[in-house]
């Protein structure tokens, strides 16, 4: 491992994006005026995916009610859902001949559902445009209302269920002090209870001062809900107000994540310096 010196390492230098596909994506997000995860968290991913033609969409705003160390995303006081929006996310995934959409949000603590209708809303309107469009949620924790957000998802099945941990409890109040951990891994037990068949998934982020033992626990305590997908990837700090990184993870570690992960029983799993939740999602099979 590379302690933090203040530059990376060579195994993480990327290029910018470029060329003609990268500038459809960016024209068509503009032109719909739709907001991404891989620009609001300054994810180094974007120029990668953009040049596929692929984007991870940020629905129900850019403003979040809580305020996270490791995310660049805006907080404070949201605007109400943008009625318009499932609309606009379903002509993005037409233009962009879409095969696979990652969805993502904001946390929304301050709508009565969390905002799950919105996310049904966002999938059932792009299926009636596109009806062999797969997705992928990568939902918050939907405090205080995770039964009557799983129900209403329960209407845009199939798709698979995301919910990243993000980090070992011992560093939420840091990282995450609006989260809690034992809540997030409810939810995503009680959707695997709910939805049997239907793959669940979280992530975890490397490099922010875990041990490998707290690593071993989360994905042990991951198993033990039945999840059955895992993103591992190194936090990379995305602005100067979030944390910073204590350790740069080599690419060799990673892979070695990843071998310990399919022991455990995961059968989709993603392990890299560059891998995010949304990362190359549409694979069907972890590499």
């Amino acid at each position: 491992m590379s302690r933090n010196k203040g530059r990376f390492p060579a195994w993480l230098k990327r290029r910018v994006g470029a060329g003609t596909t990268f500038a459809h994506t960016q024209t068509t997000l503009d032109r719909l005026g739709l907001e991404t995860i891989c620009t609001n968290a300054n994810c180094p991913n974007r120029g990668d995916c953009w040049s596929r033609g692929t984007a991870t969409i940020l629905i129900l705003g850019n403003i979040c009610t809580r305020n996270c160390r490791f995310c660049s995303v805006g907080h404070g006081k949201p605007e109400p859902p943008d009625k318009t929006e499932p609309r606009r996310v379903a002509a993005l995934a037409k233009e962009l001949n879409l095969k696979y959409l990652v969805i993502t949000s904001v946390d929304r603590d301050d709508l009565p559902d969390g905002g799950a209708g919105h996310f049904r809303d966002v999938v059932q309107t792009c299926r009636l445009e596109n009806p062999g469009l797969e997705f992928e949620l990568l939902a918050g924790d939907f405090r205080g209302c995770q039964d009557q957000a799983l129900e209403i998802l329960s209407a845009a099945r199939p798709f698979i269920f995301g919910h990243n941990l993000e980090t070992v409890p011992r560093l939420y109040p840091a990282a995450r002090p609006g989260g809690d951990y034992q809540r997030s891994l409810a939810l995503l037990n009680k959707a695997k209870l709910s939805w049997p068949d239907t793959p669940t998934k979280s992530a975890l982020m490397l490099g922010l001062g875990e041990t490998e033992d707290e690593v071993f626990q989360v994905l042990k305590d991951l198993r033990s809900v039945g999840c059955n997908r895992l993103a591992l990837g190194q936090y990379l700090k995305p602005d100067r107000n979030c944390l910073d990184v204590v350790e740069f993870i080599p690419p060799e570690k990673f892979d070695w994540w990843a071998q310990q992960a399919r022991r455990l029983g995961f059968d989709w799993v993603m392990a890299s310096p560059f891998t995010r939740s949304s990362y190359h999602a549409e694979q069907s099979s972890s590499f």
